[in-house]
């Protein structure tokens, strides 16, 4: 017979994680007006365990959001101003000579302010390719080496990685690779008109709101472990590998992908998915994910895995729409 004993301390997690996660999105969204899917995001990503990259205009308070999800969820957290002259040692820290008393010389190492458990990267495209690789072993490996020795980083540990999508000059666009680190790609618009007011009223008066806490890292990773023990379903699984394998120009049927796309997702696209979904379902008061997961987080675990050829963008095909096809197939 199966052990029936083990799901049922799974739903009984879940039902108590589904309150928390609803306390969590209430108190983040009495700060950032207006951006109650962006905020969904965000905490999809950090339930999952993972990083997100957060690409909007100036002022849409991208760097507020970070605050405020360390504030609520009780995470250490650190900013980091990403420039030209950033140097990789500016954020992972380095070695340092001391001279004791005696005379005896020795190395210390002075750490930087990646060992956080929220790190925000603020327009990480300013930064060299150099010093943007610094932050590919942390995120991936939760570790970063220096001068050949292993220094782990606090548990949880999570970027949140800003992008301005405007102003170009003198950027370095993420490479391949370190974008693929990122979970989501979250894009963050314009509010709506009666947002707008309401920001404009709560944002210059006196006093304003402050985020009240309610998790710690011990519950965050308690969080982040039942999301990974949430049984995902056959149909919903099957969507995740078809989205993934058709966004592929060398395994789809579509000729617009087949035609357009220059290069595809690879496996931590459905990994992302797979998380996403899960977390995803908590965060909405459910107990199993399904398809409608899929598709709803299809465009932010896509859009940074996948390009389209120069040929594809000069005949006006964009991946916006491209990814909608893409969800229109498994829906």
């Amino acid at each position: 017979m199966p052990d029936t004993s083990n799901n049922t301390d799974i739903v009984k997690r879940a039902e108590a994680a589904i309150d928390t996660l609803a306390r969590t999105r209430n108190a983040i969204g009495k700060v950032i007006l207006g951006q109650d899917d962006v905020i969904d995001l965000a905490l999809n990503a950090i339930l999952c365990g993972g990083h997100a990259l957060v690409v909007g205009a100036p002022g849409l308070a991208k760097t507020r959001l970070v605050e405020t999800i360390a504030s609520v969820t009780g995470l250490d957290e650190k900013r980091i101003q990403f420039t030209p002259d950033l140097m990789p040692a500016d954020i992972l820290g380095a070695e340092v000579l001391e001279e004791s008393e005696s005379g005896k010389r020795h190395f210390r190492f002075l750490p930087g302010p990646v060992f956080c458990q929220l790190l925000m990267a603020d327009e990480i495209n300013r930064a060299s390719p150099r010093t943007q690789s610094a932050l590919l072993q942390a995120m991936q490996e939760h570790q970063v080496t220096i001068a050949g020795v292993a220094h782990d980083l606090p548990m949880p540990f999570h970027v949140l990685a800003t992008q301005n999508p405007i102003e170009q000059e003198g950027t370095y666009p993420l490479p391949e690779a370190q974008l693929d680190r990122f979970l989501f790609q979250i894009d963050i618009t314009y509010p709506d008109e009666a947002h707008e007011r309401e920001i404009l009223l709560a944002t210059t008066g006196i006093e304003q709101s402050s985020p009240d806490t309610v998790l710690n890292a011990e519950e965050l990773l308690n969080l982040q472990e039942l999301v990974r023990l949430m049984p995902v379903g056959e149909k919903t699984l099957d969507a995740i590998v078809h989205l993934v394998r058709q966004a592929r120009p060398d395994q789809t049927t579509l000729d617009d992908v087949r035609g357009g796309v220059s290069w595809g997702p690879g496996p931590r696209a459905g990994q992302a998915l797979m998380l996403g979904v899960r977390a995803r379902a908590l965060l909405q008061g459910r107990l199993a994910p399904s398809i409608e997961d899929v598709c709803a987080l299809a465009a932010p675990a896509l859009k940074h895995r996948m390009a389209l050829s120069f040929a594809a963008r000069a005949d006006g095909l964009a991946l916006p729409d491209l990814i909608d096809r893409l969800v229109r197939e498994i829906e």
